[in-house]
């Protein structure tokens, strides 16, 4: 059996507490599985993670392995946003991001994979591609050094209705829109986070600011912003009631809404209103031209407040909560970017699309592994000064100053967990000087 790679103590007691609710016959295998994940070179295909662990002797369980971990996602997502609430101690509120990517596949055989629209069809005009779509949902934390920062915690794998017969009738899954499954992802953490103490927070793309995710964001007490259509069917506050002496009140519900419509066009178009003001965006100062009321909108269900800012165009947001200031409100819609960075670092770093699996549940199980590796990671370097984790002294033509991205920190443990192990077999031979500057040169070319 090969030699396995020496994480770090508390990456190693991290994962350890994840497998804890595995089977035990199979929860040894988490940890070797993610450090070979780590150190896996090339296409990442599950065969390169088994290759890198020194795992290829047997290779059978680990695939086996995958499609038992798939169906318990749900709980170790759980586990790694407790573990970084430990790390991370947040403040009274807790932003949640929620987007959806897809992850190009290949071959007919691959189980929930389908024809979905291509979000980013590039200089060729892709329109529509084959593979798989992820309806998911991070954590974004303010880093005190490096800014915005998210954490990928958990995802839904979405089927096409007229593609959902198969897996289905293997494996019992149904069919769910992803507001439905928007609205299921955020139930898995918001009763823990409210349980804390913490108001929760979710910032979403405009897609998700539908009635079927809303009306259920808004039942369990969440705080939902987002982009609001331009031809939004908005309407003025109701009037309170009128009473007069002598006459009884009027029976029935009050009013929800009020009896004037209201164009946001027509409010953006009009030259008064508008305010300036100076916001903490993007760790800077910077001003915004903003118009901002209250409103009632049918899909909420009652008041919102709405923002409109004055770019080169207008945009239109809203917060279901309507004591929330415009600094909150702008705030959170620009660290949704965050969870849009999460994406790019999980197919560019870590690969996320390249594991080439047809089993439903094993799918499911490697795109979570990379999200908690990610998260993981970034965990591992959150107290970590940047010195330790990058040294652009060989790029001159870089600046030194930028912040460490994702694979600047997943390659600072790279090399954490290589030298501790050269420097434990410098330990029982004395190195010469011309080994020793060899050995640094051969870390800095392997991470």
């Amino acid at each position: 059996m090969a030699t396995q790679w020496q994480l770090p103590t508390e990456l190693v007691t991290w994962i350890t507490s994840l497998s804890q609710l595995l089977h035990r016959r199979l929860a040894w295998r988490l940890l070797p599985l993610l450090s070979g994940m780590l150190f896996a070179q090339g296409r990442r295909t599950v065969a390169s993670w088994l290759r890198a662990g020194g795992l290829g002797d047997d290779f059978r369980r680990y695939y086996y392995f995958l499609g038992s971990l798939g169906r318990n996602v749900k709980y170790l997502a759980w586990l790694v946003l407790r573990q970084a609430v430990e790390v991370i101690q947040p403040g009274a509120s807790i932003l949640l991001a929620l987007d959806d990517t897809p992850t190009k596949r290949a071959g007919p055989y691959v189980e929930g994979a389908g024809v979905h629209h291509n979000p980013t069809p590039g200089p060729a005009d892709q329109r529509f591609l084959y593979g798989h779509v992820w309806v998911t949902l991070a954590w974004i934390v303010r880093h005190p050094h490096w800014g915005t920062i998210g954490l990928p915690l958990g995802a839904l794998l979405y089927v096409r209705q007229k593609q959902i017969a198969l897996v289905q009738r293997l494996y019992g899954v149904t069919f769910r829109t992803k507001l439905e499954m928007a609205a299921e992802l955020l139930g898995w953490f918001v009763g823990w986070l409210q349980r804390l103490g913490k108001t929760v927070w979710v910032v979403a793309d405009g897609a998700y600011a539908k009635r079927p995710f809303l009306k259920q964001a808004l039942a369990a007490g969440v705080v939902v912003v987002s982009r609001l259509r331009k031809d939004a069917a908005l309407w003025s506050l109701p009037k309170p009631e009128r009473v007069r002496l002598g006459q009884p009140k009027k029976r029935g519900p009050k009013p929800k809404y009020g009896k004037q419509a209201i164009s946001l066009a027509k409010r953006a178009g009009h030259r008064q209103g508008w305010q300036t003001g100076d916001f903490e965006l993007y760790g800077k100062t910077i001003t915004k031209t903003y118009k901002t009321f209250l409103a009632t909108y049918a899909p909420v269900g009652g008041v919102i407040r709405v923002v409109l800012v004055r770019e080169e165009n207008w945009l239109a947001f809203f917060c279901t909560d309507p004591e929330a200031t415009v600094e909150q409100i702008l705030k959170a819609v620009v660290d949704r970017a965050a969870i849009e960075q999460d994406f790019h670092d999980l197919k560019e770093v870590h690969g996320v699309g390249q594991q080439q699996l047809r089993h439903y549940w094993a799918n499911v199980a490697a795109y979570h592994l990379n999200l908690w590796l990610h998260t993981l990671i970034e965990l591992w370097a959150w107290k970590r000064s940047q010195k330790e984790l990058c040294d652009r002294s060989q790029s001159p033509w870089d600046d030194p100053e930028r912040r460490p991205s994702h694979a600047d920190r997943r390659n600072a443990l790279r090399r954490s967990c290589l030298r501790g192990e050269i420097q434990a077999a410098a330990k029982r031979q004395r190195l010469t000087p011309k080994f020793r500057l060899l050995l640094r040169r051969l870390l800095n070319l392997v991470a």
